[in-house]
């Protein structure tokens, strides 16, 4: 694989990926958390919960794809993309959960199991699995665990401030966006690996 299509391949995985998480649920958990505690265990917690949450999505996604043929599994990932993204336009900006902190635990653990708990099969794990089940396997999980990164760091940081400003409503709107127009390309592909 040249550096260019790897790099290609990171930077698409990166930005769907970072649109769809902003706003939601784990960026909640991680502004929650770090308005009590430290933000480096917060966000260390998280990166370690990401990182493996991907690395189970991309060999499930990589595994799949070697017994469905290519032109199916591109026409499954055109309607999951498709699915999100409407999801996503019709997302409710009061679309918030109560996030509820085990006090036993280091903070650290207590955001590992948080994470882990609340993205096992979410709609962001589902969706890079639908990109590896495509695409190569490391570039999509460095994609996907950078921007999963990123915007859990934002949500430590400046998640608050960010959402105060911005309506949560366009963060979901711009997320929908990418999705269909994921999908649109995913179901384009499934049309030319079937001709």
């Amino acid at each position: 694989m040249l550096f260019y299509d790897w790099l290609a391949t990171t930077a698409s995985t990166f930005t769907l990926i970072a649109l769809a998480e902003i706003g939601d649920k784990s960026q909640l958990v991680c502004m929650t958390l770090a308005a009590r505690h430290r933000p480096w265990p917060v966000l260390s917690g998280a990166v370690m919960a990401f990182a493996f949450l991907n690395l189970l999505a991309v060999l499930f996604g990589a595994g799949v794809a070697t017994w469905i043929p290519e032109h199916i599994t591109a026409a499954i990932v055109a309607v999951l993309f498709a699915v999100f993204g409407i999801h996503a336009l019709r997302a409710d900006d009061d679309d918030s959960e109560d996030i509820k902190e085990s006090g036993q635990h280091g903070i650290l653990l207590t955001t590992l199991a948080l994470i882990l708990a609340a993205e096992f099969g979410d709609k962001t794990q589902i969706a890079v699995a639908g990109l590896a089940s495509t695409l190569p396997s490391l570039p999509v999980w460095v994609g996907a665990t950078l921007a999963l990164a990123t915007v859990s760091g934002l949500g430590v940081w400046a998640g608050s401030t960010l959402l105060k400003r911005l309506p949560t409503h366009w963060i979901h709107r711009t997320g929908g966006m990418i999705f269909l127009l994921f999908s649109l390309l995913a179901a384009w592909r499934a049309i030319s690996l079937w001709v």
